[in-house]
Parts: structure tokens; C-alpha cells; sequence
């Protein structure tokens, strides 16, 4: 993000730096052809989900003042804006939890207000975002996004183990209320007799969980030992959309006798009823809004606009990670100024406004890598072998290595080939041009590219998708509102690997006498280098202050502060925890990146690592049977984070005693 401290030199410079490859950013993608459908198709479903879901979760928390048809449309204009206008089209913007939790004690407060009232609360909070919208673009002209580094993994991770909580809680509150009587519902009708009423609770438990557990499973489909690989693929990347359709196609089984209302099915008005078509028409209201109240919005926005910063900008840092190997340049700075302007188009249409959104962002990225690991690995290891046999310089060696990746139609760039060219040029310089000293079966893997298609074909697609999907609310309403509360507590638990606070908590209810079997598979580094009390200590510090962020969300209407904990993080990381942990520690439990260590191989297994044959490249079921999302889904965490591998502790020179061992995870944890 650059020493941008000029106002308005960060927007600036973004506008120049994409604007350099504007062009490029269409070209590319009319260059991919149909096969740029893909990635769109994955992720229009990943985003609408979730958008269905928040929205049945708004229309409940404010009475249906709005619903699924606004978190629709907001989801596409946003996307639309953003992937003709963003600087950064890889990120995906949407409608999320915390947006709906904001709504909710804006909605608590204004029917408590008589001079508002449910009447103004879409007019009031359109003030609210004008706000936001202003805060959100003094950020960005004042180059505020630099300070986004400061927050590091602790406070990520917070943020997202809090939203796993309210999903979790939104799955629990729903199912209960499947058991009662709805808001605002006469008590007469037959479906809301107790019989009845106890069926569509039994019958809600029953799909919520069938999704949950199907949902999960379809979700590792790519680990499954049955199928090919395009099967494995196709329903881990669409198993979830497609076991919503399974269980709602389900819940239109039930018996005849039972009444339509059963089970309970979303609730929205169509987008052509009074009621959508009101929130076009809120500016009218916004006069109508006593000038005290339009004041006072502006403490609600200052959380909202924090919250939006904080929330849009690691989204889009996960979309363009270093690991990604982006060719162009990112637009932070002009990136926040077109939030804050979309802020203020949603606002002024009483729409909830749309940002940045995790896992989706990552996702998307990862959706356009091409990694032809395994495919390019064999035809370049080939090439140069031949090379080697017939004594050619080091110079006709790299050139026959980039003609095979040129080939193999990665487009290699002279910034990915640069280190692959110092290698092989290297060996050649040594030892009186010794070609051999170059091995490629051993040094070429950290140098094959990871390739992505930098475009913004694909998000205006699958914007445009998730708007035409606003006019199918009459086929969306079909869907049970037990399967969203299943499709809750899916994105809850699914959010939870990778983690490290998560899996540290587990950590922690492990017995000392079996937690060296978590070095037999693959764990993060700061096991095996950090004491085992160093880690319980900063685990339970974490939670505490974890409880804290969770306990403001419940305080009626001041909850509102709830993303102001998250910001208290930057001074306690820099100035407090250095003075409670070993510095080295700390940057272990804390560290930018997911460092993870692969586990040493069961000496009892009857095939280990090596066996493992990399597919043909000339088998006509290779290109079938080898899909290349497995290697990244291996290479990347739930939350779309990038790993890296690292040497393990024994490969440091360090090893364990037979007497250490049983007792502790990190060798030096004595007692």
C-alpha cells in the first residue's frame, strides 16, 4: 500500500496503477472464453447463499421492513459498481453478518423512539449511511488504509470466531423458533395449533441438520477415494446449492394431510409489491427525520464506517495475497472511496449496503488460479533431463523450461520465471558449468507458477446473476427457513478450520500424555516452537477478551459499539501483550501467515508419501482424473488463507526424547 501521506496521493496513485491495465482487465477475460463460466457459476452460488440467508435473518430482526429481495439487490448493484468501476475486481462485495447485526439495534432503537418509529427507520438509517459514507471517504482520502497492517491475526481471527458465534446463535434461535407462534401471527390458524407447531419442529430439525451434515460432506468432496476428479470437484465446488435443492425438493414430501404451512418457508415480498417498491422511494422520508436524530446518527455511522474498513479491507488483502502472485497492482486507498460512495447510493435507496465479504473474495481468487502443478511438473522435469543428457548450457536449459511452461499455456511472466532463471543459471556458473549440479526433480517445485486470470468479467457475471435472482424470489421463497438455519450453522462450523484460535482452544483439552500425536499430522509451526503454557496462557487471554466482544452484542442498543473492542487490539498487541509473552512467541501465535508443518509419516502405513505416481500426461483420463482445486484446496485454509510449509522442528536439528515427548507438544517445555 506504499508511504502514501499526502491526502488523496493514495487515490491517486490507485487510479494510475489500475487504469495502466483497465483494458487488459476485459481483454483477458474475452481471451478465456467459455471457460471463464466456471469460476462464475462458483462463485454466484457462494455469494447468493449466504445473501438468501442474511436476508431472511433482516426481514425477521425488523419485522419485514426489509428482507431477502433488498440484501439482493444491494449484493448486485454493489457487485455491479464494483466490477465495471473497483480498482481491485478479484474482491467480492455482499450484503454480511455484521451489516445485519448493525441493522438490527438501529431497528431496536428507532421503534423505541416515537418521533421515528418503524415509519422512519429506513429514512433514519438512511442518514446513518450518509454518515458512514462521508467517514468512509475521509478514510480514504486521508490514506487511512495504511494503518490496516496494524491489525494482525489475533484481532482477524476475533472477528471471525465472534461471527461464527452469531451464526451459531442465529441456527439455534431459529430452530427454537420453529416450535412457536411467529411475530405478528394470529394464534387461530390450524398450523399453528401445538400438534402442528411441534411438527414443523421436528420436521425443522430433521432438514437443518440433514443440510448441515450433507452440506459438510458434498463441501470435502475432493478428499473422497471414489469418482474422478471433475465428479469430486464439481460437488465440492456446487455440493452446497445443491443440497439446498435436495431438502427443500424434501420438504414438499410430507404427507398430504399436513397443512401448506408446514413446514415454514421464507417470507418476502415480491420486488414488484408496496412494500419493495417503497424502499426506492425513501429520500422522500429522510426531511421528515427531527434534526436532533439525523445529529445523532452520526455515533452509529462512526461504528459502522470502523466497522466497514476494517471488514473490507482484510477482504480484499485475502483476495490478493503475495502468494497468489498477482501481476497487478492493488487500489486500497480508491477501493474504500468507492465503498463509501456505494455506501451512500444504498443508503439514500434504503438498501442495506454491500461490502467486501469473507470467504467469498479468496474464493474467487482461488476459483481463477490455473495450477497445472502435477501436468507442468512432468513435462518440464522431461524437457530438462533431456537437456542435461546432451550437455547443453545453462542458458538453452531455462530456455527449453520456458518454452514447456509457455507451452503448457501458463503465460509465465519474467517476474515469476526470474528465480527459476537465477537457479539454473547458478548451477551453471559453478563448478566450471557442471550442468548437472541443476536438479530438477528437486528444485523445480519452487518455482511452478500459481497463475491467476486478473479480470472483471467473471464478478460482473455473477452480479448480474445474483439480480436476476431478485426477480426468482417467487422460486426462492420455495426454500424451507429450517434449511437457512442449517445453512447458518454450516457457515459456522465450515468457518472454523484454519482458525488458529479455534484450534488452539482444542489444544487445549487435549491430554499432555497424547498431544504428540498432533505432530503425526499437519499442524500449525507455533506447536513445535512455542511451550505448551506460553500458548494455553495466550489462548485463555484470548478467549476472555473474546467474551468481552461477545458480550457487547448483547447489550440492547449500545451493542452498537460492538466493533470498537477490535480497534482497542492495536494498542494492547503493540503495547501490552509484549510485556506479558517472549517476543519471539508472541510473533509466533500472532504471525501474518498460516505456517503450517506437515506431520511425519506413520512408519506402520504400506504406502508413504513417495509412492504417490503423478497422473500421465498422455493417459486419456489424466486430465479427468487430476483437478487442479485439490492442490490448491490443500494449500489454503476455509477462510481462503494462503499456508505456507515449513521445516519441521526435527529438521532443525532439535529432537525429542522418548521422555519429553508423551508430556509436551514443544520439546523445550520442561517442567
Amino acid at each position: 500500500m506504499g508511504n502514501k501521506r499526502t491526502p488523496g496521493n493514495g487515490i491517486i496513485q490507485d487510479i494510475k496503477g489500475r487504469a495502466a491495465c483497465y483494458k487488459q482487465d476485459w481483454h483477458c477475460a474475452i481471451c478465456s472464453g467459455v471457460r471463464i463460466l466456471a469460476p462464475t457459476f462458483y462463485i454466484f452460488f457462494a455469494s447468493a447463499l449466504p445473501v438468501i440467508a442474511f436476508g431472511e435473518q433482516l426481514s425477521r430482526d425488523t419485522d419485514g421492513s426489509l428482507s431477502t429481495v433488498e440484501t439482493l439487490a444491494s449484493t448486485a448493484i454493489c457487485g455491479i459498481i464494483h466490477s465495471i468501476f473497483g480498482g481491485q475486481p478479484l474482491l467480492i462485495l455482499g450484503v454480511a453478518e455484521p451489516t445485519v447485526i448493525m441493522y438490527t439495534y438501529l431497528y431496536s432503537f428507532s421503534k423505541e423512539r416515537p418521533e421515528l418509529g418503524t415509519k422512519l427507520f429506513l429514512a433514519w438509517t438512511g442518514w446513518v449511511f450518509v454518515w458512514t459514507s462521508f467517514l468512509l471517504i475521509l478514510l480514504a482520502i486521508f490514506n487511512a488504509c495504511n494503518v490496516i497492517t496494524r491489525f494482525t491475526r489475533i484481532a482477524g481471527e476475533l472477528f471471525g470466531m465472534l461471527i461464527t458465534v452469531l451464526f451459531f446463535q442465529e441456527a439455534i434461535k431459529g430452530l427454537i423458533s420453529e416450535f412457536g407462534i411467529p411475530k405478528d401471527k394470529n394464534s387461530s390458524p390450524e398450523e399453528f395449533q401445538f400438534p402442528w407447531r411441534y411438527t414443523n419442529g421436528l420436521l425443522a430439525i430433521i432438514f437443518s441438520f440433514g443440510l448441515l451434515l450433507s452440506a459438510i460432506k458434498s463441501r470435502r468432496a475432493r478428499s473422497w477415494r471414489y469418482g474422478t476428479g471433475w465428479l469430486r470437484g464439481c460437488i465440492a465446488d456446487y455440493g452446497v446449492p445443491m443440497m439446498v435443492l435436495v431438502w427443500t425438493a424434501l420438504s414438499y414430501s410430507v404427507p398430504g394431510k399436513v397443512p401448506d404451512a408446514v413446514p415454514r418457508r421464507l417470507y418476502c415480498p415480491l420486488p414488484w409489491e408496496s412494500a419493495s417498491l417503497y424502499h426506492w422511494t425513501v429520500v422522500k422520508d429522510m426531511g421528515k427525520v427531527p434534526l436532533l436524530y439525523i445529529l445523532a446518527a452520526f455515533i452509529p455511522a462512526t461504528m459502522i464506517a470502523c466497522l466497514y474498513f476494517f471488514d473490507h479491507s482484510v477482504a480484499s488483502q485475502m483476495a490478493q495475497q503475495k502468494e497468489f502472485n498477482l501481476q497487478k497492482p492493488s487500489a486500497y486507498h480508491y477501493d474504500m472511496l468507492l465503498l463509501g460512495i456505494m455506501t451512500l447510493i444504498c443508503g439514500l435507496l434504503g438498501l442495506p449496503p454491500s461490502n467486501g465479504v469473507l470467504p467469498q473474495s479468496p474464493m474467487h481468487t482461488k476459483s481463477l488460479a490455473v495450477l497445472r502443478r502435477q501436468l507442468i511438473r512432468k513435462k518440464v522435469v522431461k524437457s530438462a533431463k533431456e537437456c542435461i543428457k546432451q550437455q547443453k548450457s545453462s542458458s538453452e536449459l531455462y530456455g527449453k523450461m520456458q518454452a514447456v511452461f509457455i507451452e503448457m499455456d501458463t503465460a509465465p511472466t519474467v517476474k515469476e520465471l526470474e528465480g527459476l532463471k537465477k537457479a539454473v543459471m547458478k548451477s551453471g556458473s559453478n563448478k566450471d558449468d557442471d550442468k548437472g549440479e541443476f536438479d530438477p526433480e528437486k528444485h523445480l517445485d519452487d518455482y511452478l507458477p500459481v497463475r491467476v486470470n486478473e479480470q472483471r468479467v467473471s464478478n460482473l457475471l455473477q452480479s448480474l446473476l445474483v439480480g436476476a435472482s431478485v426477480f426468482a424470489i417467487s422460486i426462492i421463497k420455495r426454500i424451507p427457513t429450517s434449511v437457512l438455519w442449517g445453512y447458518f450453522a454450516y457457515m459456522a462450523i465450515d468457518s472454523l478450520p484454519g482458525n488458529q484460535f479455534w484450534e488452539r482452544i482444542l489444544l487445549l483439552f487435549i491430554t499432555p500424555s497424547r498431544r504428540y500425536k498432533i505432530l503425526q499430522g499437519s499442524h500449525a509451526s507455533f506447536v513445535e516452537s512455542v511451550p505448551f503454557k506460553t500458548i494455553a496462557a495466550f489462548t485463555v487471554l484470548q478467549f476472555l477478551y473474546f467474551l468481552l466482544c461477545f458480550g457487547v452484542t448483547w447489550i440492547p442498543v449500545g451493542g452498537i459499539l460492538f466493533p470498537l473492542p477490535f480497534f482497542l487490539l492495536i494498542p494492547i498487541r503493540e503495547y501490552l501483550l509484549p510485556r506479558l509473552f517472549n517476543p519471539s512467541h508472541l510473533q509466533e501465535l500472532d504471525a501474518s501467515e498460516y505456517e503450517e508443518i506437515a506431520g511425519a509419516p506413520h512408519t506402520t502405513l504400506n504406502m508413504s508419501l513417495v509412492d504417490k505416481e503423478t497422473p500421465d500426461i498422455d493417459s486419456d483420463e489424466s486430465s479427468e482424473d487430476y483437478y487442479d482445486a485439490e492442490i490448491l484446496d490443500e494449500m489454503t485454509t476455509n477462510r481462503g488463507e494462503l499456508k505456507h510449509r515449513n521445516l519441521s522442528f526435527n529438521d532443525r536439528n532439535v529432537s525429542f526424547s522418548n521422555e519429553d515427548r508423551p508430556h509436551q507438544v514443544h520439546p523445550n517445555n520442561a517442567v
